[in-house]
């Protein structure tokens, strides 16, 4: 399903053995600010290793290409968590990049 695209900013996170791309458009990012706040201070917080793992994973969710049909946020959340922090940090470090350099 993921097919992403490095080029236009897409990233891929494995969760629950399904890969899904992840892309930071201007209304994954408006969405995902409603939510959790300023990109500038996430940014600063996630350089300061005090990033949470709600927003963390709220970011992931808003910027989503494509949602698999049936997948909740809580089940998306859980899958993340199980995936583990190691294998979620390069997606957001690529997600943190794309949102300060743009594309």
């Amino acid at each position: 399903m993921s097919g992403a695209n490095p080029a236009r900013g897409e990233a891929v996170l494995r969760v629950g053995g399904v890969e899904l791309a992840v892309r930071p458009s201007f209304a994954a990012l408006v969405a995902a600010e409603a939510e959790i706040g300023p990109l500038f201070a996430l940014v600063e917080r996630a350089a300061e290793g005090r990033l949470a793992l709600g927003e963390m994973t709220a970011l992931f969710w808003h910027c989503l290409r494509e949602r698999p049909e049936g997948l909740t946020r809580e089940a998306f959340g859980e899958a993340v968590v199980a995936g583990g922090l190691v294998s979620a940090t390069p997606v957001l470090k690529a997600l943190v990049g794309q949102i300060l350099a743009g594309r």
